[in-house]
Formats: structure tokens, C-alpha cells, sequence
């Protein structure tokens, strides 16, 4: 382990974290506005600090390690999906999500389902999403970051260590949120987002260099079964035609089934209805379920949006983040193709002789990073800050949803500086229960596929609730809490009960219904339950939601216009990787 690799590391993490801390440094967690300073940075954020805190809390090793581990796997670009929608989602959501949420005054998400529904709607909201975001996506992210250092520094005692690593991670990131609240998070995310898309531009940028120099005898044999590609043809290609010509199979084949040299390429988004993971059925609709839910629903990603300076500023950080979604399929999914292509024995668990894909990154970054310190330092930081920016979002968020919509609506208690002790004591508390649970993931074939399956729970009937609370005032206030327990019922039984059976029968034209399918199907049961209960008995009166007059509620008609730009580049790049 070169010396100077980890001085330069260790200064850079801890230096960003003291920037963080110091520039909260003005935040009176103590007075009057102690609560709103501590979990909402005050309500001064500007757009480019919502930006680069939305992609600095999204984009964490759970991607470099769980998505290119897929896309390492038969995925390949399809698993882009959930980035490249996800940029147009982004779009609807600055200007249909979040005038909603400013103009109500929110803390917490949950809070708007009190507004228009009723207290058992928000309590079947925050429950659950205090659970997702301390036993799902904090726990794996622990997990995955502890996957990352471990598989990097794999002759090092301690540090190759998954448990003992899963357990500083942990620590780390709490005594950061503990002490900075969500204004340390966004400066330092500033820091860090801008690090990660530098850091991974260099990865991918090395990985196509030994590309374009590696000999063409070694390259074939990673190529996908129906790829044409010969040994001449490899000889005579560039960088870029070289991996194309090894990862795209043959016209109308657009497809992998079973594993990484099977039937198709990996470079199209497009995959069968058969496929289990991402059927281009998904893409018409269940993929948009998780997407709307994560971008518009979900608390530690929308609590950096609810603490924008005005409506404006929200909307510019949001579309700002759209167009940088964009650019990280380019630095995570085809790095973690790249990583089969280059180093495929390399992904091979010895102890089971099976494929473990989830090494992809660490295994790229240690094979083309680790030999030159003077630029490993500085990607490691980058990975490592996202670890903990992540982290530090997700433990503030979870925090302020079971501070603001459990202990002080149960409790009555109003004090803004007791409300902040308790929700750094609530820090503490998840954090522990997040590092139990972590090490345990290595049991799953895949990081990413896990978080996913485990929200088709939880999502569609959230989204299905919120739509009729934003365009449907006289459905009825126990909708609320029908419709989010009727999708968590409909997706257990199509999962294990209802699904397998429509399969056995031959009724399904796959061997299973892929989990974005049944998310699709159960998010239109509860739309349907929706529909039926207003139209049997609709509220007499419209609900009247709370309106705060403090925040300047105006529009941006700049981040219209770069909103539209948006949707149009993605159409581009799925016309390209079709």
C-alpha cells in the first residue's frame, strides 16, 4: 500500500467533511428555526447546490458496485434505464412534484399525506420508509462501500475485512450527519459530485486504454455468443469499435439471457418480455413506478429539493441534475462491461468457481487505478465521499421522517432544539441497526436487484396514493391508507402466490412476471380501487391543503427550456443504443 496513496486519501475525505461542517457552521440548531436549520439547511439552498446534492446522494458505490455489477452480468446498457428515465422523471418532477410540496411547507414527505388524507396514511408511509431507508438502502450502501475498500485493498488486514469495514463506514458517516445536519450534506456533496464524475471519467478513460492495447486474441474470448466479431476485425478497431464489436450481437438479437456470453449484446436497452429483470414491457410503465417514486417520493433524495432557497432555485438544481443523469451510464454501466471485457477471470469467486459481478468497479479500479498513486488517491476519495454523502443523506432523512412524523406528532412536542436531539439520537439508533444488517447482503447475488425488488412493496401504491392527493380532491381521506396497504397485499400475492400460479397455468409469456411487471400491475389495482371508491362516495368538500406564504412559489421558465433539451437527449441516446 503506497504511503503517500493513503495521506493524500485520508487528507482529501476528511478535509471536504471539516468544508461541510464548517460551512453549516451559521446554523442555530438551538433557536426558533433549529428544526428547519438542522433537517432543511434553513430553506436556503441554491440550484446548484440541490443539484449536485441530489446526484451526490443518488449516485454512491450502491451504483459503481451493484449496477456495474449488472451491467458486468448479461444486463448490460438496459440496466441505463434507470438513470436515463430517470432524467426525464426528474424533469416532471420540478415542475408537477415539487410546487406542490414547497407551496404545503413539508418537512417530510409522509407530511402530505396528513394534509390530504389522514394520519394512518402518513404513519403507513413513514413506518415503511423509515424501514426502506435503514434496512434497504442505507444498509446497502454500508454494504456496497464496504464491498468497494474491501475487494481494493484485498491483501491489507482490516481493510479487506467486509464485516469490519461495514462497521467504520457506519461510524464515520454517523459522527459526520450527527454533527452537520443536511447543510454539511449538501456543501460537501458539492465537493463530492463534482469528484465522482471527474473520478469516473478517468476510469472509464483508462479502461478504454487498455482496451485499444490489449491483444485481440485475449478480447474474443469475452465477446457475447452471437457477436460476428473476428480477430482481424478487432486488430483494425478502435477503442470504441472494439467494444462494440465484442458486446453487440447479431441484428434482431439485441439480447443476453443467460449470463455473459449469452444469446445477444449488451449494448441495447431493449431486452425481451421474457427477460426477467428489464422487459421492454418495463420500459412503458414499470420502470417509470420506482422512477416517480425515487425521484418525487422518496425522502432523502426530495429533502435536499424541500430545502431549496425558492420554487426557482429548486426547479433549476433539479433539471441540473437531470442533465448530469444523463452522463452516468457513461461512467458506471460501460466501465462495469468494460470490467468483463478486460479482467473477466478476475470476477471469479475461487472459493465457488461462479461469477461475482459485484467486484466489477473494484476489480477495474484496482487492475487500472491502484499502480498510479498520484491519481488513485483522488478517485478513492471520490468513491469513499460518496459513501459517506450517501449515507449522511440517508440517516438525515430517516432521522426527520421518525423525528417530525412519529416522536412529534405522537409527543406534541414543538421545540425546535429538543426536536433535533432527538433526531440525532435517532442517527445513532439507525445507524447501528443499518451496520448489523450490512454484511449480511453478501448472501444476495445482487445488490442493486435486491433494493429494487424490495420497493415493489412499498411504491406503487404510494405513487397511486399521491396522484389521486395531487389531481383528485374529493377522493376519500381513507383512501390513503386503503391504497398503500392494498398494493403491499396485491404485490406479496402476485410474487408468491397469484403470479407463480398465473405462470404455471400458462397464462404469462415468461417464466415468471418480472418484478417491474408486478409493480406495473399492482400500482393500476390500486388506480382502480382509487377510482371506484371516489365514485361511490367522493368527499363533499374539496381538501383544502396548507399553503406557506414565505417561500417565493415563481417558476423558472430557464429550467422549462433546459427541461425540454433534456427529454430530447434522452430520446437521442436510446435511438443510439436501441
Amino acid at each position: 500500500m503506497n504511503i503517500l496513496e493513503v495521506i493524500l486519501f485520508i487528507g482529501a475525505v476528511v478535509g471536504v467533511i471539516a468544508i461541510g461542517i464548517w460551512k453549516s457552521r451559521d446554523e442555530d440548531t438551538s433557536g426558533e428555526q433549529g428544526a428547519s436549520d438542522y433537517f432543511l439547511a434553513g430553506r436556503g439552498l441554491t440550484w446548484w447546490l440541490v443539484g449536485f446534492s441530489l446526484i451526490a446522494a443518488n449516485i454512491s458505490t450502491e451504483q459503481f458496485v451493484g449496477m456495474s455489477g449488472s451491467s458486468a452480468n448479461w444486463l448490460g446498457m438496459a440496466i441505463a434505464s434507470y438513470e436515463w428515465m430517470a432524467a426525464v422523471t426528474l424533469v416532471f418532477v420540478a415542475f408537477w412534484f415539487l410546487p406542490k410540496f414547497l407551496k404545503a411547507g413539508l418537512y417530510t414527505i409522509p407530511e402530505f399525506l396528513q394534509y390530504r388524507f389522514d394520519g394512518v396514511a402518513r404513519l403507513s408511509m413513514a413506518i415503511p420508509a423509515i424501514v426502506t431507508l435503514v434496512f434497504v438502502t442505507t444498509s446497502s450502501v454500508i454494504f456496497s462501500g464496504a464491498k468497494f475498500v474491501s475487494e481494493y485493498y484485498n491483501t491489507v488486514p482490516v481493510l479487506n475485512s467486509l464485516t469490519a469495514m461495514c462497521w467504520l463506514i457506519a461510524i464515520f458517516a454517523a459522527v459526520y450527519v450527527f454533527v452537520g445536519g443536511l447543510k454539511a450534506c449538501a456543501w460537501t456533496d458539492l465537493v463530492w459530485g463534482s469528484a465522482l464524475i471527474v473520478g469516473g471519467a478517468i476510469v472509464m478513460y483508462m479502461a478504454f486504454s487498455v482496451l485499444s492495447e490489449k491483444p485481440a486474441e485475449e478480447l474474443i474470448l469475452t465477446k457475447v455468443a452471437n457477436s460476428t466479431a473476428t480477430v482481424a476485425d478487432l486488430e483494425t478497431a478502435s477503442a470504441w469499435e472494439r467494444f462494440m464489436l465484442l458486446n453487440d450481437g447479431v441484428e434482431g438479437e439485441a439480447v443476453a439471457l443467460e449470463g455473459p456470453n449469452g444469446t445477444g449484446g449488451k449494448v441495447h436497452m431493449v431486452r425481451p418480455k421474457t427477460d426477467s429483470d428489464i422487459p421492454w414491457t418495463a420500459l412503458l410503465i414499470g420502470l417509470w413506478i420506482p422512477n416517480f417514486f425515487y425521484w418525487g417520493l422518496n425522502q432523502y433524495i426530495v429533502q435536499r429539493t424541500l430545502g431549496s432557497k425558492s420554487l426557482a432555485e429548486g426547479q433549476k438544481g433539479i433539471v441540473f441534475a437531470a442533465a448530469l443523469k444523463l452522463l452516468i451510464p457513461f461512467l458506471v454501466v460501460i466501465p462495469g462491461i468494460l470490467a468483463y471485457n478486460l479482467f473477466s477471470g478476475d470476477l471469479l469467486n475461487a472459493a465457488t468457481g461462479e461469477y461475482d459481478y459485484d467486484r466489477a468497479f473494484p476489480v477495474l479500479v484496482r487492475n487500472l487505478i491502484k499502480p498510479y498513486p498520484m491519481i488513485s488517491w483522488f478517485v478513492l476519495a471520490a468513491l469513499c465521499g460518496a459513501v459517506i454523502s450517501s449515507l449522511a443523506s440517508m440517516l438525515n432523512s430517516a432521522s426527520t421522517i421518525a423525528t417530525m412524523d412519529l416522536y412529534a406528532k405522537f409527543s406534541g412536542e414543538k421545540n425546535p432544539a429538543k426536536l433535533v436531539k432527538i433526531g440525532r439520537g435517532f442517527v445513532v439508533i439507525f445507524v447501528l441497526l443499518a451496520a448489523l444488517v450490512a454484511p449480511a447482503l453478501d448472501n444476495f447475488t445482487s445488490i442493486f436487484a435486491y433494493i429494487q425488488e424490495f420497493q415493489g412493496f412499498i411504491s406503487p401504491g404510494i405513487l397511486a396514493v399521491f396522484i389521486f392527493g395531487f389531481f383528485s380532491p374529493r377522493t376519500p381521506r381513507y383512501f390513503g391508507a386503503v391504497g398503500i396497504g392494498l398494493n403491499v397485499i396485491s404485490y406479496g400475492a402476485f410474487k408468491w402466490l397469484i403470479g407463480p400460479w398465473i405462470v404455471t397455468n400458462g397464462w404469462w409469456y415468461a417464466e415468471q412476471i418480472a418484478f417491474l411487471d408486478r409493480m406495473a400491475i399492482c400500482f393500476f389495482i390500486v388506480l382502480l380501487a382509487g377510482v371506484i371508491l371516489t365514485l361511490v362516495k367522493p368527499m363533499e368538500k374539496p381538501v383544502e391543503m396548507p399553503v406557506n406564504d414565505v417561500i417565493v412559489l415563481e417558476s423558472s421558465k430557464g429550467a422549462q427550456i433546459c427541461g425540454a433539451l433534456v427529454v430530447v437527449a434522452t430520446i437521442a441516446l436510446y435511438a443510439i443504443f436501441w
